[in-house]
């Protein structure tokens, strides 16, 4: 798996989760339980990964709707 997205806002993996799965390609969120050793402030981000081959694909999806990538 290769990480295709880095961000602190859930609104925005949510909204790319659902434009990837639009597209048929599975997509797995990472350090989503992070908030137990934050404090619950957000300030940790959180990944979104997808297969290696479908990471050039996804990553212009996200683009095209102006996801920053945030790497």
């Amino acid at each position: 798996m290769k990480e295709l997205l880095r961000t602190t806002d859930p609104t925005v993996i949510a909204y790319a989760s659902a434009l990837l799965q639009g597209e048929g390609i599975a997509c797995f969120q990472m350090d989503v339980h992070m908030s137990v050793l934050e404090g619950s402030v957000g300030v940790l981000p959180r990944r979104v990964m997808v297969r290696d081959q479908d990471l050039l694909r996804a990553e212009r999806i996200l683009t095209d709707n102006e996801i920053d990538l945030g790497r």
